[in-house]
């Protein structure tokens, strides 16, 4: 299997399990070239969140960046990674980078599988799609058919009261094939 789909998959095929991270990029470092193919292409960014706790995260050209946002340091944000992945056992922590949003006043992000009731795997949103909803790939593109049976970043400001939540998003995109 391809080391870019063990990223998104894990390395035993597993659904990831994507794991949030909020909080302010304090450092940004550029990594050197290790022989891995990512020579001046991969970053490591310090994330601190609002308690003071810290964790380290690689950016790769696989990483999805929300809007294709430009990063810097002092930057409010939420870092998703896979968290079926195997992690260093390092103070402070040290994770891959999946997706990456910026943190704005009256938005949400979530990134999960969902089935094909667009129901997320693990129960915690239900999407209510219509014809306004921007439903595109990860290079931009506009996707065609149900985004059901995929893994999604949703992008909302609001949610019922039900249960599970609902929500109509203003943005959804499709990681085909992760």
């Amino acid at each position: 299997m391809d080391t870019n789909m063990n990223f998104f998959w894990g390395a035993n095929n597993r659904r990831a399990n994507y794991i949030p991270v909020s909080g302010t990029i304090t450092q940004m470092q550029r990594m050197p070239s290790s022989g891995n193919g990512y020579g001046g292409c991969t970053k490591m960014i310090t994330v601190e969140n609002e308690g003071g706790g810290i964790t380290n995260f690689f950016i790769t050209p696989a990483t999805y960046v929300v809007d294709f946002e430009t990063l810097y340091e002092g930057l409010p944000v939420i870092v998703f990674y896979n968290g079926n992945l195997p992690a260093p056992m390092i103070y402070p922590p040290q994770f891959m980078a999946a997706v990456i949003a910026l943190q704005k006043e009256g938005q949400m992000v979530t990134v999960d599988y969902f089935d094909q009731n667009l129901l997320a795997s693990d129960q915690s949103l239900q999407l209510n799609l219509d014809a306004n909803i921007d439903i595109v790939t990860a290079n931009n593109q506009l996707f065609v058919g149900s985004p059901g049976g995929h893994t999604l970043i949703v992008i909302y400001s609001r949610t019922t009261r039900s249960i599970p939540p609902q929500t109509t998003p203003e943005k959804v995109v499709v990681l085909c094939g992760r």
